[in-house]
């Protein structure tokens, strides 16, 4: 290697040591250190080597089936819904005449609420009792459910608040919708293709890295749902923190029991530390594999077209 080659790679890395170190301080060391303390017993006071004890009980603990299959179904349906509500969304604003600075105002304004107003404010509306929105449905003969506190709504409404809160991703499919050529609207139309084909063959390929983007985000986001689901479990369940009075994440019947809930529950409630890394260690590895599956299919996708 020649004295420039030398001079060249030591300025990159006099470049690249800020990074470095932030990724070695922020990322490698609480990784090693994750994977270290999963093989021990460990109460934030003593340390004491298991082996393998935590992730054999991992394979028995009826929560965290429950919690990761409560995860999937908001990887599976809240994601998708989100992105093609916001896409729709922003299709919509892109496409009026008349008004369209307005209705961006008001879509793109409930994603500047707090994680935690927005949620409370959501139970409080969609509440059975009290509730307008129940009261709305029935002027139409309608019996609305018992949202957050139904099992088998409690996730369809943490869909509905996220669907209502989706402003952000609407802005970005709008510039991106922006950024599409317009002479290949033009030329497909001259071909005959009508709105569904355009978008099909024009629309699609031309935002795929955003909506690549936008899907591996929000995947990622939802494997590590947590202040919604917690937020809204408590305030529905009516329980607080007040003197001899405890408060299980999951309510109803453990139907917004997710992942990252459990994890803290078990590492910062139980203190059972040992057993949360192998928690954190399982999000980690459903993150990589989700990711890299989506990254696979779009390249393929890519490669189709």
């Amino acid at each position: 290697m020649s004295a420039l080659s030398r001079r060249e790679g030591l300025r990159a890395l006099v470049w690249l040591a800020p990074w470095l170190t932030g990724v070695a301080i922020f990322f490698v060391y609480p990784l090693l250190s994750t994977v270290y303390f999963s093989f021990h017993r460990y109460d934030m006071y003593t340390l004491e080597f298991t082996g393998l004890d935590n992730y054999r009980y991992l394979l028995h603990d009826p929560r965290v089936r429950t919690s990761a299959a409560n995860t999937l179904w908001l990887v599976a349906v809240m994601v998708p819904a989100t992105v093609l509500f916001s896409l729709a969304l922003a299709q919509l604003v892109v496409r009026l005449k008349v008004g369209a600075g307005l209705f961006r105002t008001i879509f793109y304004l409930p994603s500047l609420v707090p994680a935690a107003a927005g949620t409370i404010t959501f139970v409080f509306l969609l509440n059975p009792a009290t509730g307008p929105w129940n009261q709305f449905l029935a002027l139409f003969g309608i019996h609305g459910p018992d949202w957050f506190g139904d099992p088998a709504w409690s996730k369809p409404s943490l869909t509905l608040l996220s669907l209502w809160g989706c402003g952000q991703l609407m802005v970005i499919f709008m510039a991106a919708l922006l950024d599409v050529p317009r002479h290949l609207y033009e030329a497909a139309a001259i071909d005959g293709a009508g709105p569904w084909r355009q978008f099909r063959s024009v629309t699609l390929p031309a935002i795929a890295p955003v909506l690549m983007f936008s899907l591996v985000t929000n995947v990622i986001y939802a494997l590590q749902y947590f202040s919604q689901a917690m937020i809204a479990s408590r305030v529905a369940s009516g329980v607080t923190d007040s003197p001899g009075s405890s408060f299980t994440p999951g309510y109803p019947e453990e139907s917004l029991l997710t992942l990252p809930q459990w994890l803290f529950q078990v590492g910062f409630r139980d203190y059972t530390m040992g057993y949360a890394c192998v928690l954190a260690l399982l999000l980690f590895a459903a993150s990589m594999i989700f990711t890299l599956l989506l990254l696979r299919q779009f390249r393929r996708a890519g490669e189709v077209s």
